[in-house]
């Protein structure tokens, strides 16, 4: 029992961290363009 009192706290702050850290990708751009890097890599600049 005691260590479900331990562990119930750690397993809600993880969460919270993860939707914070989630959150914060989500603010700085991260999911901007999930396309354009996979498009990109098909693209052929050496070409003269």
């Amino acid at each position: 029992m005691t260590g479900l009192l331990f562990l119930i706290p750690v397993a809600l702050g993880l969460g919270l961290l993860g939707l914070a850290t989630f959150f914060w990708a989500l603010r700085s751009g991260q999911f901007e363009d999930p396309d354009g890097a996979a498009a990109r890599i098909l693209i052929d600049e050496d070409a003269p």
